[in-house]
């Protein structure tokens, strides 16, 4: 009796640190694997039961060593890393373009209104009025070249955006497949397939990489997986597939989806975090606004300053054309409209404009407005009605038919890829004022011209001779009466043309204004163009063009630096969480050799056990012989 359970004793402990031996040397064949947690033989004493004796050693399973927490904890700074360093890569990249001494757009602006001044300083010289077209046009391909830079990242990220989710089904698929074999082992063998979960976990941590991931687990082994806001990827052994496509009515605008039959179900506003989420905020928040703040930008410049110029007189005594040209804003329709017609949008106040696209979408009874830049409702809009908003008119008239979803895209400020100078004679230059003002000789008050201008070029009475008496306490001219105003600058408005007269007049004073054709040494039209560079005319009045530009790029920086900082403090966060699991999980060579000598010793002293027995077996059976 005693031979046999010493016997039993050491052939349990042979069996159990074999077992133990293959656990390490597959610890040790695994040490390069990405995602293998190291593995444990759990031992447990054997119990006969007879007398408390007991009756050797068993293995009890092989378990991964891994803490549920520090994956999570991984799983969330891989996502974070990830969307931060891709966010810091296109900032970055957006920065530099716009900052750039060179390539930016500031020096292109300085060097157009230095060529305006030289005129201003020489208005008849024909080589200062050929050198501000050429930096016209100078200026103009500054402005094409920068929007072309950003379409060309929107390019890529939307390049991006499609290959990631490729990859995203790719991996849900393999997690939906390992869901399948873990199921299936388990329920052969009824013992966890070590290797299989760590495939999964591998994956798992892959798709945190492009996508915030969270994971349920099942009482089957199964997990499922939810992306960005609750979008299930994978439920058990079914993955979603993802689709992209074009949103809206905007082609060069990718959205994201999945299908439903033959519905499109949108899902773009769930998928956060990582770098897919990145790229979507990229997009939305960064170039989108980028080439709206330049557009805006465009805009003032060519509609202040034809509106400046039209109001001039170039040297063939004739008034001013426009000297740029822009494309008008842009109205796009949804591809699956049903209405027909479209809005018609038209920029009304360039100081009031926002930087931002705008979506109309119809409810079955009235348009809904939606500023993109926010998702801020700003009105409901009857079938036909009109509407006011942000420096933009819009105009329903046109559109007829519509039925509930259909859209329509408007994008007023996409315009900076398409100006153009039109101004290509250095004598259509319109550096002069087509009138002039001067006081009567016989003025008795102190009344003078503080400023005259041209409020409405096409005014066909423009260049008519005026006089502008003072009589009985207020200005009259052409039947019309301006009463002296307190502030002491009084303003009259007459034929096309405003003058402004500060101070008091007596009683008789008068002004006379006349055509002034042929004056080809007046300046007053380019020093009104030239003020352009310092007046502030966007952002409600608070900002001059330069400025406007200046806060598109401070915006940038800011953003770049905050997303490069962000990079950094999370690659030092998953550098360290990648430390922690490998502290818990990972193959330490060290470790696993000793365990390799311990159960090598175990195992030969096992084998020890095993040879007494025999030894005693023997004995015992020469002894019955006698």
């Amino acid at each position: 009796m005693s031979g046999g359970g010493i016997l039993g004793t050491g052939t349990s402990a042979l069996l159990t640190y074999q077992r133990a031996l293959q656990v390490t040397g597959h610890n040790i064949a695994n040490v390069g694997t990405e995602g293998f947690s190291r593995q444990r033989l759990e031992l447990g004493a054997r119990v006969s039961g007879v007398g408390g004796m007991g009756s050797g050693v068993e293995g009890l399973g092989v378990s991964r060593v891994v803490d549920q927490f520090v994956d999570k904890r991984l799983g969330m700074n891989i996502s974070a890393e990830a969307y931060h360093r891709t966010m810091a890569e296109f900032s970055g990249q957006l920065d530099n373009l716009l900052a750039d001494p060179a390539a930016g757009l500031t020096p292109a602006l300085s060097n157009f209104f230095a060529a305006i001044e030289d005129v201003a300083t020489d208005p008849t010289s024909t080589a200062a009025r050929q050198q501000l077209i050429a930096q016209g046009q100078a200026l103009v391909d500054r402005f094409a070249q920068i929007e072309g830079r950003i379409d060309d990242q929107r390019s890529i990220v939307n390049g991006r955006i499609g290959s990631s989710v490729e990859e995203i089904n790719q991996l849900n698929r393999g997690i939906a497949e390992l869901n399948r074999s873990i199921i299936e082992s388990r329920g052969r063998s009824g013992a966890e397939p070590n290797d299989l979960l760590d495939q999964r976990d591998e994956l798992v941590r892959q798709l945190s990489e492009r996508l915030s991931v969270s994971t349920v687990e099942q009482s089957d082994g199964s997990i499922n997986v939810y992306g960005g806001r609750g979008q299930a990827l994978v439920v058990g052994q079914e993955p979603t597939e993802l689709h992209v496509r074009p949103q809206g009515a905007d082609p060069n605008r990718l959205e994201i989806g999945v299908r439903n039959g033959s519905t499109f179900v949108p899902v773009t506003g769930n998928m956060s975090g990582g770098s897919l989420g990145a790229l979507l905020e990229t997009r939305d928040s960064l170039l989108d606004p980028a080439s709206n703040r330049l557009g805006r930008v465009a805009v003032a410049l060519t509609d202040q300053f034809n509106e400046l110029h039209r109001a001039g007189m170039d040297l063939d005594g004739e008034l001013g054309e426009a000297f740029f040209a822009r494309p008008e804003p842009q109205v796009l329709t949804g591809v699956a409209n049903v209405a027909e017609g479209e809005p018609d949008l038209v920029i009304n106040d360039i100081g009031a404009l926002s930087a931002s696209d705008y979506e109309l979408r119809f409810d079955g009874s009235d348009w809904t407005l939606r500023r993109l830049a926010d998702g801020r409702v700003l009105g409901s809009i009857p079938p036909g009605g009109s509407f006011e908003f942000e420096g933009l008119s819009l105009d329903l008239a046109d559109v007829s038919g519509a039925e509930r979803g259909d859209t329509f895209l408007l994008q007023p400020l996409r315009v900076a890829s398409g100006l153009e100078v039109r101004i290509d004679d250095p004598r259509a230059v319109a550096a002069a004022l087509p009138i002039e003002v001067d006081s009567h000789a016989s003025n008795g008050g102190n009344a003078r011209v503080r400023a005259l201008g041209v409020d409405d070029p096409g005014n066909p009475a423009l260049r008519d001779a005026a006089t502008i008496e003072f009589v009985d306490g207020e200005y009259r001219v052409g039947g019309e009466s301006f009463p002296l105003d307190p502030s002491g600058d009084t303003r009259i408005e007459h034929n096309g043309w405003s003058l402004t007269l500060r101070g008091t007049p007596a009683e008789g004073d008068r002004f006379e204004l006349r055509d002034n054709a042929g004056a080809v040494g007046d300046n007053r039209g380019a020093l009104a163009m030239a003020g352009l560079a310092t007046e502030r005319r966007l952002a409600n009045g608070s900002a001059t063009l330069s400025e406007s530009y200046s806060e598109l790029v401070s915006n940038v920086a800011v953003r770049t630096q905050t997303s490069k900082l962000n990079a950094e403090v999370q690659g030092q966060l998953l550098a360290d969480a990648r430390a922690q699991r490998e502290s818990i999980s990972g193959v330490n060579l060290d470790e696993e050799a000793a365990n390799l000598v311990r159960f090598q010793q175990a195992y030969q002293a096992a084998a020890q056990v095993v040879a007494v027995a025999g030894t005693m077996f023997d004995s015992l059976l020469a002894a019955v012989r006698r």
